[in-house]
């Protein structure tokens, strides 16, 4: 023995202990497993929706290269350029009423607002447009194929007809699979597609009609996309092009659940943090089963590296075997996701195993799971056999420096793991800072708790005085109940607030302050009619009415967009052309904050007032000079004023409001909003009345613009608090773990209590004692960290209004301490039956 077991020696005392059954290793398996299957599950969800974007990316643009363009269509030199370039193919979009036409005012809803589209011959490049009689083929002029939603909104069927603008069409079929539907971005209304020349009979296509043309290009074989793109925007860097490549098909839609994945990712690598105190606590209570074992191996000559060696290995096993089921979960789980919600996703993925997702989290899992081990296991190697013997009354504390080094070394590897794989490192350092900052406070509340009752005055009570004995005693597990405890009430206040305040997003600020419709695309010329129109079949409804156009951000002070290699940070507008107007007045909804409006009537040099956010994000301020492409025009205008856009009326709010000189001479429509107050008329009445008298308009209804948001809110309050639920599954387990590492010397008092001729009910009342004062004291911690999270969350994140239910956090606060305590207790009673006598021999 001299010379150690050596490792084939060591593994066969390991297996042959393992093979006694798992008993003191089930909490690190399942603190393990949840975690890892957390992480491999979003990690593969993930990696399914954004690879099928990106492997999808010719079909889902519609081309290898896409070149937009609003409220015009391109000039001959621009089409030439695009044809030059590769095969072409012509797309309009517009937003536009759909109605049958005679229809009265029966039943039904007099228009349905649609997402309108003219496509030519060539249509589509890649991919094919699906009826359910099968491929679509060229449409005819007079014809047109709708989606299933808009057919089931105004009950119409193939074979019947439809009216947009002064046009009639025929409903051709029903569309089955609309290629290029996610490369289009979002939509307000169900979709119906014709040809260009049919799109062009409706006469919705007006100088100023907010419409967007689309040209397709598919390159030839080997051609570089996005060196296309590049060389498209130098020859025409005037005309306000929005240019993506196949690389790029639907960036929105991709950045969206990158980011969302990977706030899920960190909500799972929080989960598996707060189990890894669990399987910490797991280890102790397993080594303090085996502490006689280890004594005894130790008194026949094992060194301490066979002792590391023999429950390493067991260890590792279990870890092993908790990580290898998490990935099989995490690798079933994304599969059955996407069938019971892929309808609600904007591509159908093939789900596909991507190794990655695996790698990742089986690397969190195994890091998180040595981290917590070896100070245990450290501790129990260190021990002579003796000082094992009293364990129960002399607990030593402290791990070897190689230990200490090798744990530094983990933890130092799963940061850099987390800060290697996310897609905003700064993101992921300030969650995990976040993470390691509460549970150092929780930690550090647990040793202020043990010094004070330590230094308490005894209270006469003898159940009080023993549950503050219990705080500060030999072997007790004050400050790993206190993080289990602080961590469960932490995440249900977390979880409370920031449901609630998505909840309040919607019902609390939209219904208060939004209007009731948006009309497009009013003819500039026919405003007095339209108002006329309104106040007769809305007497008193409030009508907001305001020029729009469009226009690209081309250079801000010394700086071209284009040159930048990489947009700063929130710099949504700079992507593409972005809604403008014009005022003579300082807009509803905003409130000026630097600078002056210029005079009614002004005449001089084009002046510009700017969204304030918009200017810290650019660094500009009054006085510089910005350069905006409006329907192919370049307008430098000299910014005159910052504005504070309060987004959440949603009315006309604009990033940019110019002097009227500088765009009045430009094509444009009018849009209004229509609030009707408390004298709310019919909507449909009011709906048929202004698209009898001005064709070429269109509407929203703000309630369906609601419902989409809220439910869109709704899936992600949803997918947080799943995500948020496994950690509260991971704290529990810590709980229950620093219950397991508290077992012998609970076993131990609550015979010598039972001796001495204590109760079973005194014995449990006093544990409930305990763990009241320590609930008691963490709530206050608890609402501070969780009310802190959740404010991040919203306001950081998301970028939403703070406004939690106090009284719904409250209660939260409230049952999820009398859930955590119950546990405790529960976890309690088995040591009541433990019999004084058999605990006695086992000491």
């Amino acid at each position: 023995m001299s010379r150690g077991l050596g490792w084939r020696g060591c593994w066969r005392i390991a297996r042959r202990d393992l093979h006694r059954g798992l008993r003191g290793l089930r909490l690190l398996f399942i603190c393990l497993f949840l975690g890892v299957a957390t992480l491999a599950t979003i990690g593969n969800l993930t990696a399914a929706i954004t690879g099928e974007i990106a492997s999808k990316g010719q079909l889902l643009l519609g081309g290898d290269v896409e070149v937009a363009v609003s409220q015009r269509e391109a000039s001959a030199a621009e089409k030439q350029a695009f044809r030059r370039a590769g095969h072409l193919s012509e797309t309009i979009r517009l937003r536009a009423m759909a109605q049958r036409p005679g229809q009265g005012s029966g039943g039904g809803p007099a228009a349905v607002l649609t997402e309108l589209k003219g496509v030519d011959r060539s249509y589509p490049l890649y991919g094919t447009l699906m009826l359910r009689a099968g491929p679509a083929g060229a449409l005819k002029a007079g014809e047109l194929v709708i989606g299933q939603a808009l057919a089931d909104r105004l009950a119409v069927r193939p074979g019947q007809y439809l009216r947009y603008g002064s046009a009639d069409f025929r409903i051709r079929d029903i569309i089955v699979d609309e290629p290029d539907r996610v490369g289009e971005g979002f939509t307000l209304g169900p979709v119906a597609i014709t040809s260009l020349e049919g799109l062009r009979r409706t006469g919705l296509l007006q100088p100023g009609s907010l419409y967007e043309s689309k040209y397709r290009i598919r390159l030839s074989p080997g051609t570089d996309a996005r060196a296309t793109g590049e060389a498209l925007k130098r020859a025409f860097p005037a005309a306000g092009l929005e240019i993506k490549d196949r690389d790029r098909a639907a960036p929105g839609t991709s950045r969206f659940f990158e980011r969302m994945g990977q706030f899920l990712s960190l909500i799972g690598l929080s989960a598996l943090a707060i189990a890894g105190i669990g399987v910490g606590n797991g280890v102790t209570s397993y080594l303090a089963m085996k502490r006689d074992g280890i004594a005894t191996l130790k008194i026949l000559g094992a060194s301490s590296s066979d002792i590391t060696r023999i429950y390493l290995m067991q260890i590792g096993v279990i870890a092993l075997l908790a990580t290898g089921c998490g990935l099989l979960v995490g690798a079933g789980l994304p599969a059955l996701l996407l069938m019971a919600v892929g309808g609600l996703l904007p591509v159908q993925p093939s789900f596909a195993l991507s190794p990655w997702p695996f790698l990742v989290s089986a690397a969190y899992g195994l890091l998180v799971a040595f981290i917590f081990i070896m100070p245990p296991l450290a501790r129990a190697r260190m021990l002579p056999a003796a000082a094992l013997f009293r364990e129960t009354v002399d607990r030593r504390r402290g791990m070897d420096r190689a230990s200490t080094i090798a744990v530094g070394v983990a933890a130092l590897a799963a940061v850099m793991l987390a800060l290697g794989t996310a897609r905003e490192p700064l993101f992921a350092a300030s969650v995990l800072g976040a993470i390691g900052a509460a549970l150092a406070i929780l930690l550090g509340i647990g040793l202020i708790v043990r010094r004070i009752a330590r230094r308490m005055r005894r209270p006469r009570t003898p159940l009080l005085r023993l549950a503050i004995a219990n705080l500060h005693r030999p072997g007790a597990q004050t400050s790993a109940l206190v993080v289990a405890l602080g961590l469960g009430l932490t995440l249900f206040v977390t979880l409370a607030a920031i449901q609630s305040s998505l909840s309040a997003e919607i019902r609390n600020t939209v219904p208060r302050t939004a209007p009731d419709q948006f009309v497009l695309d009013i003819p500039v010329d026919q405003r007095p009619s339209f108002q006329n129109l309104v106040a007769r079949h809305a007497p008193g409804a409030e009508v907001n009415i305001v020029p729009t156009l469009r226009g690209t951000i081309i250079a801000y002070g010394a700086t071209r967009v284009a040159d930048l290699e990489e947009l700063p940070k929130d710099a949504w507008f700079l992507r593409g052309e972005r809604g403008v107007t014009y005022s003579d007045s300082l807009p509803e909804g905003s409130d000026l904050v630097e600078g002056q409006w210029w005079p009614r009537g002004y005449s001089g040099p084009p002046l510009v007032s700017l969204d304030r956010e918009a200017a810290k994000v650019m660094g500009v301020g009054v006085g510089d000079r910005l350069l905006v492409s409006v329907l192919g025009r370049e307008i430098e205008a000299r910014i005159a004023s910052l504005r504070q856009v309060n987004w959440e009326t949603m009315g006309f709010n604009y990033i940019m409001v110019f002097s009227p000189n500088s765009l009045r001479g430009a094509p444009h429509s009018l849009a209004a909003t229509i609030t009707a107050g408390a004298s709310k008329p019919s909507e449909a009445r009011l709906t048929r009345a202004l698209l009898s008298a001005f064709p070429s308009i269109s509407i929203i209804e703000v309630g369906e613009v609601v419902g989409q948001v809220t439910l869109l809110l709704g899936q992600m309050a949803t997918a947080i608090i799943l995500a948020g639920s496994v950690a509260i599954l991971a704290g529990i387990a810590v709980l229950i773990g620093a219950i397991a590492a508290s077992r012998q010397t609970r076993a131990y008092d609550s015979v010598i209590l039972k001796t001495l001729g204590a109760t079973r009910w005194q014995i449990l009342g006093s544990q409930a004692i305990e763990y009241a004062l320590l609930a008691a004291i963490l709530a206050f911690v608890a609402l501070a960290l969780g009310l802190g999270a959740a404010w991040f969350v919203i306001v950081r994140i998301f970028e939403f209004t703070w406004s939690p239910d106090w009284v719904l956090v409250a209660g939260t606060l409230t049952a999820g301490g009398v859930l955590t305590l119950a546990i405790g207790l529960l976890g309690s009673i088995p040591l009541m039956s433990v019999r004084p006598a058999c605990a006695l021999r086992s000491l």
